[in-house]
């Protein structure tokens, strides 16, 4: 049996930017969020995420439906729902881990669309989740003005991460379709699809005042949308896609436990926001129901018979 690759030092550099890059990620939508609209905020996004990047790589080798698909699903859908939820009332530190509740989203739909099963782990972690997102319901049910969380940003946040897991549903189908699917150049494409929808949307439903956002944002705003079309979007997809081509998903995934919890951690620290008792609790489970379905499976393995 041939041992599976050794993690090089520019493996674990790019792994630390990942997780480092993406845990900042809601940060920075909170620091964009102060100038732009929710509705601005994904145009931007996206815009950055197309330009320049889809001039550099070929378009990609899958039917457009798919790229229209993953759009819709991954860009107005999973940020479009966590912008609003972040502007109605959701912290940057539990949106970062509510949002990876899109692992058990993508296992039920997978189950109802791609007829796959759900093993002891999965299972396991669905049901430690559950607790861990009744724990955030409890906590609005029984002291709602107790934190930034409204009712409404929480259930936008899971709808976010349902929209995420729908566009993992998309990729599988495209993938399915040739081996010369390339996920850069696939993302760096659909990044144009939600872009109009963004504006149609700010056009509709902002206030005519915020038009003028455009004109008189600073440049930390504009920064911070760089940051998540060039940085989260590009390069940190990029450097993930590489090393998921170069070793098995197993050694790989484990790693982005560290996503919700520096997520967690630059709220609290850098935006000053305030986790209560029962949250924190919530987290926790939602992060050991993570834990159970990336790390579980490898461990039972490991285990003499």
């Amino acid at each position: 049996m041939q041992a599976a690759p050794q993690l090089k030092p520019r493996d674990i550099l790019a792994i630390l930017v990942v997780v480092l890059v993406w845990g900042m990620n809601f940060v920075v939508m909170k620091v964009g969020l102060a100038s732009f609209t929710p509705f601005q905020m994904g145009a931007g996004r996206f815009v950055f995420a197309f330009l320049p990047l889809a001039l550099l790589v070929p378009r990609p080798s899958v039917r457009a439906r798919w790229v229209l698909a993953f759009g819709l699903t991954q860009g107005l859908g999973q940020f479009g729902f966590l912008f609003v939820a972040l502007h109605v009332g959701m912290t940057a530190a539990l949106a970062s881990v509510l949002m990876q509740t899109q692992v058990f989203f993508t296992a039920l739909l997978g189950v109802l669309l791609l007829h796959e099963r759900i093993g002891g782990a999965l299972k396991g972690g669905m049901a430690c989740a559950a607790l861990g997102l009744a724990c955030f319901a409890a906590n609005f049910a029984l002291a709602p003005g107790s934190s930034a969380v409204t009712g409404w940003g929480l259930v936008l946040n899971l709808a976010s991460a349902a929209s995420w897991a729908a566009s993992n549903i998309v990729v599988r189908k495209a993938q399915q379709e040739g081996s010369a699917f390339e996920p850069l150049s696939f993302v760096a494409w659909a990044s144009a699809v939600p872009i109009l929808p963004f504006l149609g949307l700010s056009w509709l439903l902002d206030p005519p005042a915020a038009q003028a956002n455009w004109l008189h944002a600073p440049w930390q705003a504009w920064g911070a949308l760089a940051i998540l079309g060039w940085l989260a979007t590009n390069l940190a997809y990029g450097l993930w896609t590489g090393l998921l081509k170069r070793f098995p998903a197993s050694r790989v995934a484990p790693f982005s436990l560290g996503v919700p919890l520096i997520g967690l951690l630059a709220g609290i620290l850098l935006l000053g926001e305030r986790v209560t008792g029962l949250q924190w609790l919530g987290a926790l489970l939602v992060f050991c129901a993570l834990a159970c379905v990336l790390v579980g499976p490898q461990l039972a393995r490991r285990r003499p018979a």
